[in-house]
C-alpha cells in the first residue's frame, strides 16, 4: 500500500471547515496523523472525541515538528495573529495553506508574517460550507464536487502548490486557480453579498413589533433565502470588513437593480416585471444546469 499524501497534518481551527478537511483525508487514506490546534478547548475536545483529529496540541513547536501541511481554518480576522505565532516554529519543508473566504487581506498578513519564507504559504479557499458550525457539523463528504480556489503566489514552488492541490483533490474537490484580487471581487458578488442580504432581511423582520407573527407565517421561500443567516457571525463580520470595498461595490449594483424593480412595480409595468423576472429565471436555470 502506498504512503499517504500527508504524513502529519496540522489543522488550526477544527470546526466545520478544518474538521471536514481532516475527515475527508482520513476517509481517503491520505493522511497518517492529524494534530488539532485552536483557541476553543471545547472544539478541540469534541474534534478528538469525534475522531476528526488524532491529538490535541497547544505548543507550536511540538505540533509543527515533522508536519507536511498546515491548514489555517479560523476566521480571517485571526489569521495575522496565528501566523505570527506559527512562523517562528515552522520547519523549512512544511507547507501552509488557509481556508479563508477573503484572500487579499490574508496574503497581506502572510507577507508581513512569513517575510522571506512567503513561498511556504499557498493561499486557498474551499467554496463549501453550511450554516452549522463546529466539529459536530464536520463531514467527510463536504468537499465532494465542490470548488476550491487556489491563489498561488509568485514565490510558491510548483511542489508547494501541488501539495495543497493534491490534498484538496483527495477530498473530492474541483480546483480553480486565480489571483487573490480576482477571487475577492468574484466572491463578493456570489457569496458575500447574498449572506449580507440574508442577514439584513432576518434582522429587519426580527426588529418589527409583530416579528413572531411574521415568522410563524414564513414558509419554504423564506427558509431557503435565509438559511445562510444562521451562519457564524464572527466569521462573516471578518469577511464583510476584510472585503468591504468589493462588497460595497456589489451592494451598490444590487441597490440599483432593486431601484429598477421598484420603479417597475410603482408604474404597474406588468410586461417589464415579467421580462425582468424571466431573464433572472433563465440565468438561474442555466447556472443550475451547469452545476449538474
Amino acid at each position: 500500500m502506498s504512503a499517504p499524501l500527508i504524513g502529519r497534518l496540522v489543522v488550526v481551527g477544527v470546526g466545520l471547515i478544518g474538521g471536514s478537511f481532516a475527515a475527508a483525508l482520513k476517509r481517503a487514506g491520505q493522511v497518517r496523523e492529524v494534530i488539532g490546534m485552536g483557541r476553543s478547548v471545547e472544539s478541540k475536545r469534541d474534534a478528538l472525541a469525534l475522531g476528526l483529529i488524532d491529538r490535541v496540541e497547544t505548543d507550536w513547536a511540538a505540533a509543527l515538528a515533522g508536519a507536511d501541511l498546515v491548514l489555517l481554518a479560523m476566521p480571517v480576522g485571526q489569521m495575522d495573529e496565528v501566523m505570527a505565532q506559527l512562523v517562528p516554529h515552522l520547519p523549512l519543508n512544511t507547507v501552509v495553506t488557509d481556508a479563508g473566504s477573503t484572500k487579499a487581506d490574508v496574503v497581506t498578513a502572510a507577507r508581513r508574517r512569513f517575510g522571506a519564507r512567503i513561498g511556504q504559504f499557498v493561499p486557498g479557499h474551499p467554496i463549501a460550507g453550511a450554516e452549522k458550525s463546529g466539529p459536530q457539523a464536520a463531514r467527510a463528504d463536504l468537499y465532494e464536487k465542490r470548488r476550491v480556489v487556489l491563489t498561488p503566489l509568485l514565490e510558491n514552488t510548483d511542489a508547494a502548490v501541488a501539495r495543497v492541490r493534491d490534498a484538496w483533490l483527495a477530498c473530492g474537490a474541483m480546483i480553480s486557480t486565480t489571483s487573490p484580487e480576482h477571487h475577492d471581487r468574484w466572491l463578493a458578488s456570489v457569496s458575500h453579498l447574498p449572506h449580507l442580504l440574508s442577514f439584513a432581511l432576518v434582522s429587519e423582520l426580527a426588529a418589527r413589533p409583530n416579528a413572531e407573527e411574521i415568522f410563524n407565517l414564513a414558509g419554504g421561500g423564506f427558509r431557503d433565502f435565509t438559511r445562510i443567516a444562521a451562519s457564524h457571525p464572527e466569521m462573516w463580520r471578518d469577511i464583510f470588513i476584510a472585503n468591504r470595498e468589493a462588497l460595497l461595490a456589489e451592494l451598490g449594483a444590487y441597490e440599483k437593480e432593486l431601484a429598477h424593480y421598484r420603479a417597475l412595480i410603482e408604474q404597474g409595468d406588468t410586461a417589464g416585471i415579467e421580462q425582468a423576472l424571466g431573464l433572472a429565471r433563465e440565468a438561474r436555470n442555466a447556472w443550475a444546469q451547469r452545476q449538474g
